[in-house]
């Protein structure tokens, strides 16, 4: 009994902590998977935004041409008049309606700049923004997948690690077993914890001499005074 028990215990602590782990995959690989589903999003969505404004853009640009060619051809009209009028009077509202279609000319003019450097830039973010989007989706596609596998595989795991269990606990004394459960439950799981220093590792009381001597002999199970815990010898070196 005593030291041999002890190990099996340790092992089936072993398993307890890996089906632990094991359901907690349960909700994080889940959370894991929306957030690199998100990464990618974030990045088609940041692509479409740039390629809806270079659209806009574009087609800002044309009609500021449009209109500097309305414009012109309405200003070529308006300095022909000019040779033929007779009054002041005509010749003062023909200049301001000359003055006004130079004025949008010259405006649109100016958009039209402001439209195809902003085009340029446009076209160089949707460069970087789609190397990104190749990025992105390559190194998260590849955790996506691993991760969907493993989701897949969580409750062949979980099955084995249960087998696993059951095939120590029959192994094992009933009492010591309900005696692991009850710490286990108690403790939040450390069931089982070394004596190092002297003392127990799960709650670090200092242990008499002679408790030492008995945990060292293995002839027995031996829980802490103080916290419970099932006490195990680890050589010190």
């Amino acid at each position: 009994m005593g030291n041999n028990a002890v190990e099996m215990l340790l092992k089936l602590q072993g398993v307890d902590y890996q089906l632990i782990e094991l359901e907690r995959s349960k909700d994080y690989l889940p959370d894991m998977i929306t957030t690199l589903e998100a990464g990618i999003r974030q990045a088609e969505s940041e692509l479409a935004g740039s390629r809806d404004q270079l659209e806009a853009t574009r087609l800002d640009n044309k009609r500021l041409e449009l209109r500097v060619r309305e414009k012109s051809s309405e200003l070529e009209r308006l300095q022909k008049q000019m040779l033929v009028i007779k009054t002041n009077k005509e010749y003062d509202a023909l200049a301001r309606e000359i003055e006004h279609a130079t004025a949008e000319i010259s405006a649109s003019e100016e958009g039209i700049l402001q439209a195809l450097e902003s085009i340029e830039t446009l076209e160089k973010q949707i460069g970087e923004r789609q190397t990104r989007l190749d990025e992105v989706k390559s190194t998260n596609g590849v955790q996506l997948e691993s991760i969907r596998g493993e989701i897949n595989s969580v409750g062949d795991k979980i099955r084995i690690k249960e087998d696993e269990r059951h095939n120590i606990i029959v192994r094992l004394d009933e009492a010591m077993v309900a005696t692991y459960e009850r710490v286990r439950k108690g403790k939040g799981g450390g069931a089982v914890v070394f004596v190092r220093n002297k003392a127990c590792t799960g709650c670090h009381k200092t242990l008499p001499p002679q408790l030492i001597q008995e945990i060292r002999r293995g002839e027995r199970i031996i829980t802490c005074d103080s916290c419970g815990r099932i006490l195990f010898w680890a050589e010190e070196g």
